[in-house]
């Protein structure tokens, strides 16, 4: 009697223990209600335009035709597969793909970080509001646009560029005609048009800095450079680690919209890539089940890079998940 009239109280306290935390649940889901509304449309949009449509990643095993549909076209295991990675033009064109991703990573992702801390250090707010309109207005303009500026620069016979050179008596340079100003315009490009949103998000980060950490520094005689390395650096380290390993998702996808409008057929041993490899074969010649294993490829090195990533930033205590 003794023994169960003890054990009582504990054993309501261990229920109550227990119920608490799945109190707190619900009570915090609830107020929580108004948010998890909000998120339907997000979640609707990834599950009917991202998830659904990876059931046609099936195509890549099967002869697709319209007659027999998805699930009742022929299927022929890996068929596509071998015949894309024996072909020397479809290794050139992954190639292509990744040097060019790999190009935009090394010029582009650094270039944001320091015209952040730069404006940051900028003390003028009309000069800083100034600069962020400027650079951050070409993120809005679509690559039709873009393209047409590059032309107006670079074209031989009136471009602008090769109109200066002439003032100089020097001979007009075909950049857009020539391998390696190719890839420097397109990789110049992609910087402009895009630095300024990234800039943005970093400007966001570095208001989360306590400046007392800055006033100590100086009091300490450290100078900019010390202060940026030391405080400003690893305070947007977090940013810095989860944009790059969004970075890495993107290497094996460069734009369509970019390439297809700044190429030609001077180039093009070194502008044909997968996005435009796709366009081209499966859609301009029907080629379904040989793109959509292109596209799997493509989608599988990219999700390797993202863990990849990931895992190296797990070592510093910064990994995404």
């Amino acid at each position: 009697m003794r023994a169960n009239t003890g054990g009582a109280p504990g054993s309501v306290a261990t229920s109550e223990a227990r119920r608490s935390p799945l109190l707190q649940r619900r009570r915090r889901l609830k107020q929580n209600i108004p948010l998890w509304i909000m998120l339907i449309p997000v979640i609707a949009f990834y599950i009917i335009f991202k998830y659904i449509p990876m059931g046609g990643l099936m195509i890549a095993f099967k002869n697709y035709n319209f007659a027999d549909g998805i699930l009742h076209s022929p299927w022929v295991g890996l068929k596509h597969f071998k015949l894309l990675f024996s072909s020397a033009n479809t290794v050139q064109i992954i190639w292509n793909t990744f040097w060019l991703s790999f190009l935009n990573l090394v010029f582009g992702f650094p270039i944001p970080i320091a015209l952040a801390i730069l404006l940051n250090e900028v003390r003028q707010m009309w000069f800083k509001k100034w600069v962020q309109t400027i650079v951050y207005l070409p993120h809005f303009f679509s690559w039709v646009i873009v393209s047409g500026i590059v032309l107006t620069l670079f074209a031989t016979d009136y471009g602008s560029v090769n109109k200066i050179l002439k003032l100089f008596d020097m001979e007009p340079k075909t950049f857009l005609y020539d391998s390696f100003s190719w890839i420097s315009i397109f990789v110049g490009s992609g910087v402009w048009k895009e630095m300024g949103f990234s800039t943005i998000i970093y400007l966001a980060a570095l208001t989360t800095i306590d400046p007392s950490l800055y006033e100590s520094a100086c009091m300490d005689g450290a100078t900019k450079w010390r202060q940026i390395w030391h405080i400003t650096l690893p305070g947007i380290r977090h940013t810095i680690v989860l944009l790059l390993i969004l970075a890495m998702g993107r290497v094996m996808e460069v734009g369509f919209d970019q390439v297809y409008n700044l190429q030609n057929s001077a180039v093009a041993g070194v502008s044909e890539v997968i996005s435009t490899y796709i366009y081209k074969i499966g859609l301009q010649q029907a080629q379904f089940s040989l793109t959509t294993a292109m596209g799997l490829f493509e989608s599988v090195v990219s999700f390797t890079l993202v863990l990849l990533a990931n895992w190296i930033a797990r070592k510093f205590d910064q990994a995404l998940f």
